[in-house]
């Protein structure tokens, strides 16, 4: 059997095997293909059986031209780059790793909230550029430290990840409020749940871990903002789309939001007129919350029990059945 890896890097810069596919059959990788619809998707396709994809878009154009494609694989989460519908119709499974980084998006996130209120990388650049050996005091500090024990958490979405984080959050001995539409007993056990509206106004640092839906999109807007403490602090380790960039940006520029933590953009890699970029107090990371080697092992891993339960006619994990 023929397998294709269309964007193969992130998932696999060089730092661990691409045995578990190898063992299922002749596998070609390629480090990068397209992010946007383009022929070489379909010419590298070829007649292989399945296509390995991250973030490579698979289009109804593309399936027509691949008669001989019968299973996408997805080295992640998220599949909206496929046309999965067409997919279905044309019976070939969409498949992808549903969990792998509970943990390294909840360490992340965290540590998103760690650097705002620390600000440990700027002041340890500031010491390896001279200014403490320079300093007439014993120490310095370039903004105002913040400690989190004792305030409230805010998590908009409480499912494995926006729960996990919460358990961190608890045990730092932070109350934690929660808004999610669908309430689970793991939620009540590490937060409270709320209205949005509550959450947004008694929450001192809040926590995107929600999915990108219709309902969600630009969630972070002004007339969401207004709702908010002034001074509160935005941790998005989740999706990019969830907020209204512009409106960050000026709630930043105001004051309004002290700091944003931001691992995703609306459009990514970001561009280079991105509104954030000239914002104050704002970092942003490269999407690499998901992207220790352990977690990335899980996705090959379960990417190749994907295809091998195909092989053996019961796909697994099909988000198009």
């Amino acid at each position: 059997m023929k397998i294709v890896v269309l964007d193969g890097y992130t998932e696999n810069p060089g730092d661990i095997s691409w045995g578990p596919l190898e063992e299922l059959g002749e596998v070609t990788v390629y480090d990068r293909t397209a992010y946007e619809e383009s022929p070489l998707i379909a010419e590298r396709i070829g007649d292989a059986e399945v296509a390995v994809i991250n973030k490579t878009p698979i289009s109804k154009e593309t399936m027509d031209k691949c008669p001989n494609l019968k299973a996408i694989a997805v080295l992640a989460t998220g599949y909206n780059v496929v046309d999965y519908e067409y997919a279905k119709e044309k019976g070939i499974p969409v498949m992808n790793v549903p969990v792998y980084g509970t943990d390294n998006v909840s360490q992340f996130a965290v540590s998103l909230l760690m650097e705002v209120c620390s600000h440990i990388g700027h002041h340890s650049d500031s010491v390896f550029a001279g200014e403490w050996a320079a300093n007439p005091d014993w120490c310095y500090w370039h903004y105002p430290m913040i400690e989190v024990s004792g305030k409230t958490a805010g998590i908009i979405g409480l499912g494995r990840i926006g729960t996990n984080t919460a358990k961190i959050l608890k045990a730092m001995n932070m109350n934690v409020l929660a808004f999610d539409a669908h309430q689970h007993d793991a939620g009540r056990a590490v937060a409270e749940y709320v209205e949005l509206d509550e959450l947004l106004a008694k929450s001192d640092f809040i926590f995107l871990h929600c999915p990108l839906f219709p309902a969600t999109e630009g969630i972070i807007n002004k007339d969401n903002i207004a709702k908010m403490k002034d001074g509160v602090v935005l941790i998005n380790n989740s999706r990019g789309p969830l907020v209204v960039e512009q409106d960050l940006y000026d709630a930043l520029e105001s004051g309004k939001v002290a700091a944003a933590a931001l691992d995703v953009v609306s459009t990514e890699p970001i561009k280079a007129d991105n509104v954030l970029l000239k914002a104050k107090n704002c970092i942003i990371t490269p999407h690499i919350s998901w992207a220790t080697r352990e977690a990335r092992e899980r996705i090959m891993q379960t990417t190749a029990d994907n295809i091998k339960a195909y092989m053996d006619g019961t796909p697994a994990n099909v988000v198009n059945a």
